[in-house]
């Protein structure tokens, strides 16, 4: 290979590397920011509704805060029960794009609370969900969500 070829190659590579660049520098924000909204409130919701049966909180629920969970400073009947209602509620406004920085923030603290006091061990997956809780309280919900609607109405 002469120097003429590598240096050829490499200013293909260059060229090649900035449309990737511009191709993705292309994806709104608010695409990005809906997807961290949109996938951990699923989480959320799915976790909730293993501790409910139609609008009651489940027996089996307060018995894993008792045995399992096991959170020092809250009894486990209103651990179990303020865990299932945030778990629906939060992940909701979150969906929607309603109170977004609250719910991010509201979930955030769940997050480190099962992480620091529950599973430890699940670190990994714990830091996606705060990175999107994050990126949620930082940058906010984007402009497709209620809140951007609301703040819109309320400059005009």
């Amino acid at each position: 290979m002469t120097a003429f070829n590598s240096t050829a190659s490499a200013a293909r590579l260059s060229t090649t590397l900035e449309r990737m660049r511009d191709r993705l520098d292309a994806v709104p924000l608010s695409l990005v920011l809906l997807c961290a909204r949109i996938f951990p409130a699923a989480v959320f919701w799915q976790s909730g509704q293993t501790k409910v049966e139609g609008w009651q909180v489940t027996d089996s629920a307060v018995a894993l805060f008792h045995e399992e969970y096991r959170l020092p400073v809250i009894d486990p009947w209103l651990a179990a029960h303020l865990a299932a209602f945030a778990e629906h509620f939060f992940p909701v406004l979150l969906v929607i794009g309603l109170a977004t920085r609250l719910s991010a923030l509201a979930l955030f603290g769940m997050t480190m609370v099962i992480e620091i006091l529950v599973y430890p061990d699940a670190w990994p997956t714990h830091g996606v969900w705060a990175t999107c809780f994050l990126l949620l309280i930082l940058r906010g919900p984007g402009a497709v969500s209620l809140d951007a609607l609301i703040a819109k109405r309320l400059r005009s």
